[in-house]
């Protein structure tokens, strides 16, 4: 994991307020059809929730970050929402926090492509393998880590994430232990540790 960036992520986390316990309003938000207003984000949704009941049985939750530039979630999301199943994910976060939901939730985009494997190349897939993939696993993409793709997340987009995460857990009943970086799974890039600080994160909070 490249520390310098966890630690930059957690010393932007220590000026933020206290989590809050999951409400029970945040939960019946959550599950909700259409497109709610959450408190505390800021959504654009190019594709309505359905009926919760009737999701994709989502297990798991894969954090990702895109090299594009500051301002590329908008665009990733537009093209995502037309063709749902090409290469990408269900949610992106832009560099300002605001975040975009994309494709329906009973559809599975093609992200994580090639990850699921079990040879042990870079690190221990075997308790991943065929359990944390594109079937099972919500993908959210944090745009901005560009151009020397060892830029850490920004202070609005870890606001974001801190009140999106619990969303993602809510509706699909999705435990905190499930939250992964895409370089836990794969290991993608020797440049930066993918996703890594963002899902620490996610699973420390709370505790």
């Amino acid at each position: 994991m490249n520390f310098r960036l966890l630690m930059m992520a957690l010393g932007v986390v220590a000026m933020l307020a206290p989590a809050a316990a999951q409400s029970p309003d945040l939960e019946a938000v959550a599950r909700a059809s259409g497109t709610p207003d959450i408190p505390g984000l800021k959504m654009v949704w190019l594709a309505p929730w359905g009926d919760v009941a009737k999701a994709h049985p989502w297990r798991n939750i894969i954090v990702h970050q895109t090299e594009g530039p500051a301002g590329s979630a908008r665009g990733g999301a537009i093209a995502q929402s037309k063709n749902p199943t090409r290469r990408g994910v269900m949610v992106w976060v832009e560099t300002d926090g605001t975040v975009y939901w994309a494709v329906p939730d009973e559809l599975v985009p093609t992200h994580t492509d090639g990850a699921d494997r079990n040879d042990n190349k870079y690190i221990d897939n075997s308790k991943t393998y065929r359990q944390v993939n594109k079937d099972t696993s919500i993908g959210v993409e944090f745009a901005g880590n560009y151009p020397d793709v060892t830029r850490p997340a920004t202070e609005a987009q870890i606001a974001a994430w801190r009140i999106l995460v619990e969303v993602l857990r809510a509706r699909y009943r999705i435990p905190r232990n499930r939250v992964y970086a895409h370089n836990w799974i794969d290991f993608k890039d020797a440049r930066y540790c993918e996703g890594c600080a963002l899902a620490t994160l996610a699973r420390e909070w709370g505790e």
